[in-house]
């Protein structure tokens, strides 16, 4: 469509110009051009014509190709031959065959334009054909116009057939690059509306440009009513400009009514690394949420059952104790010495059940903190003084310190004091014959950590995660409670308390703690 568009449009300037400037070589031959004129346009008319109906296009273009350097041909020969201006409209035809139909096209036409045009030039020199020229010119001069006129289709033909192979691989490269994109596309568009979360983005002022499927059923908001817009004007919750990370807001839609979502926000980068806008992660919580309270009910109650059937248990025995003393003590039978003896262990069955009763209040019902900078080599050195003077009659256990100096932290001094006490004295319990309880620290300026280690039998890895439940034991002796309240007093000064066991080697106790309460 293209060749013969630009036929007829340069078939139409050429001539045209020609009459217009009353060019000496249409008043010479005017029937002659006319009959021409008439000719190019006729086949320019066929050629569109024709051009629905033939299948072989390459044949039909190649047919037309010769066809235009035959015209020119005739054109030169009607225009003076040697001596026309209009030769160069043969490298056109060339130049043409290399564009639409390849180097090999531009060769051919190449060869045509060169056999015929050399033919015409011959013919004249040797005056088979009426051609008007200078009889003066010489042969040589013919012989160099043929030359350089076959050298130039020849170039032509070269350069215009280079580039348009490299044209065409170009476009070929594009287009296969261009159905990839398209496929990438298509992938990214599936892959974006398939997500079971929903998936926004913006650009840098707030703008949507993304609004999947899950996003719609998250928010109850259609992508056509989001596109384009503001996006905290058509979802409320969601504050302009951003904060960056995981947050939950709950949201009021008209069709599905309360819900609690989860949203996270990070910035979009371009490849150089420039922020282009935003991009979130919607998460419908409301089911979980509500599962959750569900879970920590449950939960709770099992904690309380749990709770109350330890506490029976640590009770009914002292009292199981002091039942059958007192029994005992009401018949006058006894012996004197027995009854002293009963009346002893009445008494300390009381005493253990106090201590029961304390620790478990101190527990369950902890007093508030009186937070103060507080210096915590102090307060080991003092529990250390303490555990010095446990008895350790029949065991060989060592205390070793491994601190020096002051660590000052925000913290309750008496209530930390309860938490080295109680690990120590767990430590030197853990440990039957011999051992060692090193106690060490180390510290940066935002946090503390302090680690009890001893060198006892260890926990096996069963009773791990059970090790800080109130009344869990695996001792004979004890409440079950001096690591429970270590750990809700380490929980309360918003650190955290954390053991690693190697049965048979060793315990280590960490506690880690903000130098700053409540950083």
């Amino acid at each position: 469509k293209a060749l013969i568009s630009i036929r007829a449009v340069l078939v139409t300037l050429l001539l045209g110009s020609s009459y217009f400037f009353k060019v000496e070589y249409f008043y010479a031959h005017p029937r002659a051009i006319s009959y021409f004129i008439v000719l190019l346009y006729s086949l320019t008319i066929a050629y569109a014509l024709l051009l629905g109906r033939i299948r072989n296009l390459v044949v039909f273009t190649y047919i037309q190709l010769i066809l235009d350097v035959i015209s020119e041909i005739i054109l030169i020969y009607i225009t003076g031959g040697i001596e026309s201006w209009f030769s160069f409209t043969l490298i056109l035809t060339v130049l043409s065959s290399s564009i639409i139909l390849g180097k090999k096209a531009g060769y051919v036409i190449a060869s045509l334009s060169s056999i015929l045009y050399g033919s015409l030039l011959d013919l004249q020199f040797y005056n088979f054909l009426p051609i008007a020229h200078d009889v003066k010119t010489p042969e040589k001069e013919f012989l160099y116009n043929i030359f350089i006129h076959i050298l130039s289709f020849y170039v032509t033909a070269y350069l215009s057939g280079y580039l348009s192979g490299r044209l065409e691989k170009t476009v070929r490269k594009l287009e296969e690059k261009d159905i990839h994109l398209r496929d990438l596309e298509l992938f990214n568009f599936k892959v974006i509306e398939s997500l079971p979360s929903g998936l926004f983005s913006t650009d840098m002022e707030g703008k949507v440009s993304i609004f999947n499927r899950a996003a719609e059923k998250i928010t109850g908001r259609k992508k056509s009513e989001v596109i384009g817009r503001k996006i905290d004007a058509v979802l409320p919750f969601l504050t302009f400009p951003f904060e960056e990370g995981r947050q939950e807001r709950t949201y009021h839609s008209e069709k599905s009514g309360r819900k609690i979502i989860g949203f996270n926000i990070s910035v979009l980068r371009d490849t150089g690394g420039n922020k282009t806008g935003f991009i979130g992660v919607l998460q419908d919580l409301t089911e979980l949420k509500r599962l959750e309270t569900e879970v920590k009910q449950k939960e709770k109650w099992a904690a309380i059952g749990e709770l109350s059937a330890n506490i029976a248990h640590e009770i009914r025995n002292p009292l199981a104790s002091m039942r059958g003393s007192i029994e005992m003590l009401k018949e006058e039978k006894t012996p004197v010495r027995h009854r002293e003896k009963l009346m002893d262990i009445a008494i300390k069955e009381m005493e253990r059940l106090n201590n029961i009763v304390t620790d478990f209040l101190t527990y369950s019902s902890p007093r508030s903190l009186d937070i103060q900078p507080v210096d915590l080599h102090s307060l080991l050195d003092e529990t250390m003084a303490l555990l010095d003077n446990v008895d350790l009659t029949g065991r060989d256990i060592r205390i070793l310190k491994g601190f020096s100096g002051p660590l000052f932290v925000d913290a309750d001094p008496q209530k930390m004091k309860q938490v080295f006490w109680n690990l120590g004295v767990n430590a030197l319990e853990a440990m039957q014959d011999s051992g060692e309880l090193a106690i060490s620290t180390t510290g940066n300026t935002d946090s503390v950590k302090v680690v009890f280690s001893d060198t006892g039998p260890g926990i096996e890895p069963s009773n791990l995660y059970r090790i800080f439940y109130p009344f869990f034991t695996t001792k004979d002796a004890g409440t079950g409670l001096g690591l429970s309240i270590a750990y809700r007093i380490v929980e309360e000064h918003r650190g955290s308390l954390y053991v690693n066991s190697a049965p048979g080697i060793k315990t280590d106790f960490e506690i880690i703690l903000n130098r700053k309460y409540g950083k």
